[in-house]
């Protein structure tokens, strides 16, 4: 079962984590084997990866965590589940 404890802790913006998002989505558009459009996806990871990257709430007291970054990338991972999650 998954928590959302990482949303009350960590007051993430709704642009940054549907940003995260689409990068996940992005990432496992181009992780396939032989993946359509396979430059026009690595220009969209990187372009995603900017904006999350330099986006303002990281500058913000909350932001300054690193534990933060973290906690986003494994809020918005989505399809990805660890074994603690199966469990």
């Amino acid at each position: 079962m998954r928590s959302n404890r990482g949303v009350e802790r960590y007051p993430y913006p709704d642009d940054l984590v549907q940003t995260q998002r689409e990068w996940h989505a992005t990432y496992r558009a181009l992780a396939v084997p032989r993946p359509r459009h396979a430059a026009e996806l690595r220009r969209r990871l990187l372009h995603l990866a900017v904006r999350i990257h330099w986006h303002p709430w990281w500058s913000t007291p909350a932001g300054w965590s690193p534990a933060a970054r973290v906690e986003l990338r494994r809020l918005t991972g989505g399809a990805r589940q660890t074994d603690a999650d199966a469990a």
